[in-house]
Parts: structure tokens; sequence; C-alpha cells
């Protein structure tokens, strides 16, 4: 049987150390969070000089722009959350993986292995999406591997002997739906008998990126008033919980239509509109919140953010939500009528056979 593994390579600018990883994708499943494992191989000239060699996963959330950044002020925390020592190697129990067993094999004694766990509270990785001549640091959270040479953990890095790789914290949609979502809302008028009733309904809670949301419209004219047209949206929620106004939304798909209209006095319209929310269609939009690192390919749009208590909700920095939102225009005397219904959208837990290939461990 041959066994075939996709590593992720990177070396320190001075070539003496090498970190080998085999995925830069750890899946949070509230409770907690995949262990963070690699490699990391010395040059010859390190191992002789008995150098301290340590990594660390070092979070980085930026809350505010890098060009508004001024003497003495940063609008940036870089958090340590766990540091170890790797060589020389410190006495205790790592359970290796496949993937850290035949690299160790391969690589010879120059090579350390590591495990690190990831707090289960640590938020997820979200950037806010910047404009294409924008080259600053974006706004949002980012996740380090961070290998480095000193005496001890706390020493100033030196950049030639310094390896950053990012990586991203992801969450993976419920494998059970929730309660279908519906509302009703109704509006009288004064001076005005009757009242406009709207019924919003989805056709399920939770939607996986790329799939289409099917919002159906009902809507009761009881009121002398007339309905002129009608709008369905999908808002992106962003929150950033280090500001008490730190929330704003941006509608990152829509559809009108004044098909039915006009609505006249004592008629009813039942109608579905489909809305699909991609980052394909806001690829030039700034403050669009993406997973990760905005430089991959395969980057989409933040999934929500699942939190397992509201208590932990500071500690999250950028909390994603999403709702679909419909509007009844009534003119420029009736106004408008508006309804709104939260759902979650996330990437669907790869199968057991994906997560195989993904981490190169599946016959050849």
């Amino acid at each position: 049987m041959v066994v075939n593994f996709k590593v992720f390579k990177k070396c320190s600018p001075n070539n003496m150390i090498t970190l080998y990883m085999n995925r830069r994708d750890f899946v949070d499943s509230v409770t907690q969070v995949e262990p963070i494992d690699g490699i990391v191989v010395l040059d010859d000239e390190y191992v002789r000089q008995n150098r301290k060699i340590f990594v660390q996963l070092v979070c980085n959330f930026r809350y505010g722009r890098e060009d508004d950044e001024m003497i003495g002020l940063r609008f940036q925390k870089e958090l340590t959350l766990v540091s170890q020592q790797v060589c020389p190697p410190q006495k205790q129990d790592i359970q290796l993986t496949k993937m850290q067993e035949r690299l160790l094999k391969k690589l010879g004694s120059n090579a350390y292995p590591f495990v690190m766990q990831m707090p289960p509270s640590s938020p997820a990785s979200v950037v806010l999406q910047q404009k294409a001549s924008d080259e600053s640091q974006p706004c949002g959270v980012q996740y380090f591997v961070k290998i480095f040479t000193g005496d001890s953990d706390c020493d100033r890095s030196h950049r030639r002997s310094t390896i950053n790789l990012g990586i991203r914290k992801v969450q993976y949609a419920p494998t059970k739906q929730g309660i279908q979502p519906c509302t009703v809302v109704r509006k009288d008028f004064l001076l005005s008998p009757g009242e406009l009733e709207l019924e919003v309904t989805l056709d399920k809670q939770l939607y996986h990126h790329g799939e289409k949301i099917s919002v159906n419209i009902c809507v009761r004219n009881n009121s002398n008033k007339v309905v002129k047209k009608i709008k369905a949206m999908v808002q992106q929620g962003v929150d950033v919980v280090l500001f008490q106004n730190g929330q704003f939304r941006n509608t990152i798909a829509f559809m009108e239509t004044s098909e039915g209209c006009p609505l006249n006095p004592g008629s009813s319209l039942q109608k579905v509109m489909y809305l699909v929310p991609t980052l394909v269609a806001n690829c030039d939009r700034a403050g669009i919140a993406v997973e990760g690192d905005i430089k991959r390919k395969d980057t989409a749009l933040a999934s929500t953010t699942l939190i397992a208590s509201q208590d932990a909700r500071d500690a999250f920095g950028i909390i994603v939500s999403y709702a679909v939102k419909v509007k009844l225009f009534l003119g420029a005397l009736g106004g408008e009528l508006c309804a709104e219904l939260p759902f979650i959208l996330m990437h669907p837990k790869p199968s057991r056979k994906a997560q195989l290939e993904a981490e190169g461990s599946i016959e050849a």
C-alpha cells in the first residue's frame, strides 16, 4: 500500500529552520478544537550549537486601519495563545499523527514534532475585505504558527531565523436543521382603516455556502394603501465586539420585483424569491467579512459564528451573522413595511473520505 501526503513546507529566510504541516485549516466544533501538529527540522549547525527552538500559536486581531495609526497608537492586538519549546525537546507525551510518524522517519534525527491545543474560546478566522488598491494589513482575526530561536519564549525573534505560517480556525455546519424560520409583521396607518400584513418564511434555517435561499412571501393588503414594489435581500451582520458601536450590516445579495404589483386594497399576493449570497458577487466591496486569509483562492464569505455561551461573546473579536430582509414599498406617503429572519450560513462538514484525502492518508 502506498500512502501519499500533502504537506505544507516553509523555511526561515536563513534556511536554518523548516516547518512541515499537513493542513492549515483546523475545525472548531464549539466545545473543542482540533490540535495543531507539525514537524520542525533544523540545520546541522543549529543542532551542534544546541539552539533553543520555540513554537507558538499567535492570534493577531487588527481592529483599525493601519493607515490611521500614529506614534504610540496601534489598532492591533497580538496574543500568544500557546508557547512551547521544541528543541531541545521537553519531557512530554505527544501522540504522533501518521504524517508526523512518516516525516520523522524520512527527515532524520534533526526533525522534532510538536502538538499545540488551541483554546476552544478563541475566535474564528475572519477578515474584513479591503479595496483591491489597499495594500495595508486587513482588519480581522488571523492565526499564525510561529517558529523562532532564542534563549526563552519571551525573546524578541529575528526575522532571518523566524517562520510565520498562516492557519485558519474554521467552523462547520451542524448536522441537524433548526426550527424553520417564519415571521409575520403588520402595519396600520394613521386615520386609515385596516392593516397591511407581511408573512415571510424560509424553507430551512441552515444553508451551505453557494446554496439557493428560497424566500416565501405572503402579502395580505387589508388597508387602503397600495404596495408598489417588493425587495428581498440577504444582509451580513458584522459585530466588532471591542467597540460599543462596532456593529454594521452589508447587503450581499438582493432581488427587486414589481411582479404582481401594484397590490391594491383588499388583495393578497404570494410569491417565492430566490437569493444566492456569494463572495464572487461582492469581491470588489470593502467591509465584507470573509474567511481567514483573503489571498487564498478558496476564500468564501465568513460563516456564521457559533458561540457556546453568550458569556464568551467578548472573546470572539468579530461575530458574523446573516439575515433575510423583505421590504414592501408603499410609495412616498405610505412608507415601508419590513420583515427580517435570521439564518445560518456555513460550510458542510466534509465526509470522512474527503478528510482523509485532505490529510493525505488515503490509499493511492
